[in-house]
């Protein structure tokens, strides 16, 4: 019996604020550890004893690295997390509507609702991610609401932490005060050295980043311009 084919999802159905404190007491279920993590709810064909999340799109908003990472990657699990309720709903349902049109193609991605200024280590264990994104994350213009970016000098320690030596990780905006930030903190940590054009030329994804995203989309009709860096992850300096 052939799938029944689910519509996909309307945005104006799941319309929600662009900012939210990533810092309040959102209600979330999270594993104690990784190891509790039950993927398999997630990956229609996920091994417990064989592959695991590799990539991560923090802030995945609608969907569309998730979509693309599909593509361009489709022997790799992606994760999408994404702290408003209705936004990532959306995604849910998106991948499911994709699932139905095309079976097998999109079983690599899933998303769910978390914060990962506070969560990612019970989600992953050290060293698991080989790419991880930070695309057109929320500016915070406000001084007093800098620490709430999603980039910081503690933050940086447990990007670090999931993320194994070699792995990359991108990271994009259209605010060029906050690319300056972004790129002074992981310049100056230890465990990230910047990739140079010539290192990321290579890169299947690191083209299709700025126009694969939905506010990438919206900056590129503004002619706007765009940000991007990427910065691989290194040995430990120290621990030699």
């Amino acid at each position: 019996m052939a799938t029944k084919v689910i519509d996909p999802p309307q945005k104006r159905f799941y319309r929600q604020r662009a900012h939210t404190n990533p810092i309040a007491d959102h209600c979330f279920d999270y594993p104690i550890r990784p190891d509790l993590m039950k993927w398999n709810e997630l990956y229609p064909n996920y091994d417990q004893n064989g592959e695991q999340v590799e990539y991560l799109d923090v802030g995945c908003g609608y969907g569309g690295l998730l979509v693309t990472l599909a593509s361009v990657y489709p022997d790799k699990l992606s994760l999408g997390m994404e702290i408003r309720v209705k936004v990532c709903d959306y995604v849910q349902d998106r991948i499911k509507s994709l699932r139905s049109e095309s079976p097998g193609k999109y079983d690599q991605i899933a998303c769910i609702r978390s914060n990962a200024m506070k969560y990612l280590p019970n989600y992953f264990h050290k060293g698991q991610l080989s790419k991880l994104f930070f695309m057109f994350p929320d500016p915070h213009f406000k001084k007093t609401k800098h620490k709430w970016r999603i980039i910081s000098k503690p933050l940086l320690a447990d990007y670090a932490y999931v993320l194994k030596v070699g792995g990359i990780v991108y990271f994009g905006t259209d605010v060029e005060e906050l690319y300056n930030w972004m790129d002074s903190h992981f310049n100056e940590h230890p465990l990230f050295k910047q990739l140079t054009e010539d290192e990321i030329s290579s890169d299947a994804i690191y083209s299709k980043l700025f126009d694969c995203t939905e506010e990438g989309q919206k900056v590129t009709r503004a002619g706007g311009k765009k940000f991007l860096a990427a910065y691989k992850r290194v040995e430990d300096p120290y621990s030699r």
